[in-house]
């Protein structure tokens, strides 16, 4: 019974996939969208996989890839440090509450002509504002989650004569590391996307966004939603990566 469970739990997670191709398979056989414009799963599939098994798609996942992660990490660098100290000191925090909440409201997109002005057209004035992106997520979350550590624990480690670094160090900073986990998963999912959008947009030699753009200037219309099942693929791989992370730094977390 317990082998039946957990095989029908494993199963589970493909009814979203699968959903989601019997849909995309409907529309394309009942022709609700043009099949000039909605090729059909099959025909996208193929077109993936001859794209896959030449070489051709690797050297723009790849670039993408590099870039994310190079945005994501000067993110997390600077944002951790940076968002424990605001959250461990209120004040600092409403000093500077504007600004972050201003950047952080404000569409990335709209930097781009900041950071073309200032980094000029090129790979560096990519990575700078998906990095810019996921810097704010990641440390509003940090602060967020300092901030709201959990009052009766801090005072329970006082009591127990911790000193302030102590209580920083062994209480405010575990207690902080879900909220951190989050902010660093929205910050690489931001990262992706602000990249993607600039190889679109501000140009690149290589890329998912440059790959998909290109196939749709010139309507091949299958290259173009198989490139985008490649970037969600890249996404969900992400996300999946720093989820189980966080289930394997952060076990304790609502206990």
């Amino acid at each position: 019974m317990k082998r039946f469970e957990a095989t029908l739990a494993r199963l589970v997670v493909l009814v979203g996939p699968l959903l989601i191709i019997g849909l995309w398979w409907v529309a394309a056989a009942a022709k609700w969208v043009s099949p000039k414009l909605l090729p059909d799963p099959w025909s996208t599939l193929q077109t993936l996989w001859t794209s896959v098994m030449e070489g051709a798609i690797w050297a723009d996942f790849r670039g993408t890839a590099v870039r994310t992660l190079y945005a994501f990490a000067i993110a997390a660098v600077a944002g951790i440090p940076a968002g424990i100290v605001l959250g461990a000191n209120r004040t600092i925090y409403r000093s500077v509450e504007f600004a972050i909440d201003f950047f952080r409201s404000t569409p990335a997109t709209a930097m781009f002509p900041l950071f073309l002005l200032v980094f000029g057209i090129g790979e560096f004035s990519q990575v700078a504002v998906a990095a810019f992106a996921a810097w704010l997520v990641i440390l509003f979350n940090v602060a967020y989650g300092v901030m709201n550590a959990r009052q009766t624990r801090i005072l329970a480690a006082r009591v127990m004569g911790a000193t302030t670094g102590q209580v920083f160090r062994h209480v405010m900073f575990f207690e902080s590391l879900p909220q951190t986990f989050v902010g660093l998963r929205v910050g690489v999912s931001m990262a992706l996307v602000v990249i993607i959008v600039a190889e679109m947009f501000i140009g690149s030699s290589n890329g998912m966004g440059r790959r998909i753009i290109d196939a749709q200037q010139v309507f091949d219309l299958a290259q173009m939603y198989a490139s985008i099942l490649v970037t969600g693929v890249l996404g969900y791989g992400l996300n999946v990566f720093f989820l189980a992370l966080e289930r394997h730094f952060v076990r304790w977390s609502g206990k």
